[in-house]
């Protein structure tokens, strides 16, 4: 089969203004990023349309390193509703430079499933990630040079909490020292960098309502503690507004469009193990105001995406799936079920039935939050039918929909199957109201310990002593009813990255808690997460070049 890039290049784009045209949305209203990309203004977002359309999550069960293929079952998906004369749009998350220079290669679906066109989104794209690395480190700039400026006044820090970000793949930066050398270059401090998806301004962009709310959020980040134990914030240096400059154009949606032209916006990219994991709240609504179905996803396994998605990004938009598509592969399944990894390419039934303990977790903990689950089996080439004819028939005995998605080789053909369900499945037994986790008014340590519990299947939660000391500010302070964003990693329901399957008799221990007063989330780092990932010993970037004036390598 042709790469994806390959195919990416074969595929006939429209012009934007014919994408935008299918849904109604006029070419006066669009800014145009080239001949196939466009921004769309949020003032479009029409809150009695998006009422009445049925939004849809695709989650997954534990990931394995090789992937589960959730970005192509949501463009498949959407593609499939389209085959079926169903009025569908797809609002997926921007790629990260870091993950498709280090392990992935990209990040815009797969085969004849794609978002396009991949090579700039999967780039530069529209300069959103970069406005929001601006815009961060912006803030960095500024809190610095007021330490500076002021220190001879008495003003001083305490503690620094804000740090920068970079959107590569660097582990030399997790930790450093500025203001080295002489006075004139500053302060002498400990800083660090974090990789953009995980920067609080990211979680701003996708949480923000509108450019007020925007504001809001910015002016309250908060800074650190100043030397006579006050909150330090945005706010305070008086710089919202510049900020806010930064991210102008970044908060208005992107249109492209799929490998068979249909509509999709993407917009913003934050992670699902360090950060909440959705796309932007303004590109869903606007999806739901054209779409009568809209598609979106959450990253890695549901216990992660999926989890953030109800409890944090549907908590705080007033939003509702009719329905959540779990994904699964029988490579997964087999990896969950003790096969080795060299091996979870072949035929093993015997392994294939014992990772159904995890797929069994994920669909209990979807329906717990009141969801609807169907199972889509997305097929690989290696997959034989007898393995996936046991698994239909498991879904059926637990009276969960079943369908197969065969979008990489067939496009919108191979996801028939799983419209038809998806369709039929609203109709007849939609989603109930979410229930959530946790209350907005439970303690950070109940929120904590609800979650490990009911979700992740934990003894307890064990904080340390840099987190307890983070609780006791997060209670000084107030803000105690924010959610809980926990960064833990994506391999496991537990913070063990190779404890497969459904791990039992373990406990999370929470490192660190990095307090997000500007997106109104408590983020809880878990084990062994790192907010800046590292290189792999043979990153991708080898294999990307480009030849002829044609970029190959991306994925």
């Amino acid at each position: 089969m042709k790469s994806d890039i390959e195919i990416a290049r074969e595929c006939k784009l429209a012009p934007i203004t014919e994408i935008a045209a299918k849904l109604n949305i006029p070419e006066s209203e669009l800014e145009q990023y080239g001949k196939y990309v466009a921004k769309v203004p949020e003032k479009l977002i029409d809150d009695e349309k998006v009422k009445k359309s049925n939004l849809i999550l695709v989650t997954a069960i534990t990931p394995t390193k090789a992937g589960i293929g959730k970005t192509t079952v949501s463009i498949g998906l959407a593609l499939g509703l389209n085959k079926i004369n169903k009025k569908a749009v797809v609002a997926l998350r921007e790629p990260s430079l870091g993950p498709c220079f280090g392990m992935k290669g990209g990040a815009a679906g797969g085969g004849y499933a794609q978002v396009l066109p991949m090579d700039k989104i999967n780039l530069h794209f529209t300069g959103d990630f970069h406005a929001i690395t601006s815009a961060h480190n912006m803030i960095s700039a500024l809190l610095d040079n007021y330490i500076y400026q002021h220190k001879d006044e008495g003003f001083a820090m305490k503690e620094i909490l804000w740090k920068r970000v970079l959107d590569v793949n660097d582990r030399n930066l997790r930790y450093i020292v500025t203001g080295l050398g002489a006075k004139t270059n500053g302060v002498t401090m400990e800083s660090g960098f974090d990789i953009t998806p995980a920067s609080e301004i990211m979680a701003i962009l996708c949480l923000a309502q509108d450019e007020q709310d925007l504001r809001r959020r910015i002016e309250n980040i908060l800074l650190g503690t100043t030397i006579d134990n006050k909150p330090f914030r945005v706010k305070d240096m008086g710089v919202a507004g510049a900020i806010c400059v930064l991210l102008k154009d970044a908060l208005h949606p992107n249109l492209v469009q799929t490998t068979e032209n249909t509509p999709a916006f993407v917009h913003g990219g934050p992670f699902a193990n360090i950060a909440h994991g959705c796309n932007s709240v303004l590109a869903t609504r606007l999806a739901m105001t054209y779409g009568d179905y809209v598609i979106t996803e959450g990253g890695f396994g549901a216990d992660l995406g999926a989890e953030k998605f109800y409890n944090i990004k549907c908590r705080k938009a007033g939003i509702v799936p009719k329905l959540t598509v779990l994904v699964a592969t029988t490579q997964g399944l087999k990896m969950h079920g003790g096969v080795d990894l060299a091996l979870i390419k072949e035929p093993n039934l015997e392994g294939l039935k014992k990772g159904l303990d995890n797929l069994d977790k994920h669909i209990a903990n979807i329906q717990s939050f009141g969801q609807t689950v169907v199972v889509c089996f997305n097929r690989y080439a290696t997959d034989v039918d007898e393995e996936i004819d046991f698994c239909r028939a498991h879904c059926a005995e637990m009276g969960v929909g079943f369908a197969v998605n065969n979008a990489f080789v067939e496009g919108g053909a191979g996801a028939v199957e799983l419209a038809e369900l998806v369709v039929k499945t609203i109709e007849e037994n939609p989603s109930a109201p979410l229930n959530f986790t946790y209350d907005d008014n439970d303690s950070v340590e109940v929120k904590a310990t609800k979650l490990a519990q009911k979700i992740y299947g934990a003894d307890k939660v064990i904080f340390s002593a840099a987190a307890k000391k983070m609780l006791a500010k997060i209670e000084e302070l107030g803000v105690g009813h924010y959610p809980i964003c926990v960064a833990k990693t994506q391999y496991s329901f537990s913070a063990d990255a190779k404890a497969y399957g459904v791990p039992k008799n373990f406990n999370i221990n929470i490192k660190d808690i990095v307090l997000n007063c500007g997106s109104e989330m408590i983020v809880l780092i878990a084990g062994e997460i790192m907010r800046m990932p590292g290189l792999p010993k043979s990153p991708q970037a080898e294999r990307i070049d480009i030849v002829n004036g044609e970029i190959e390598g991306l994925s």
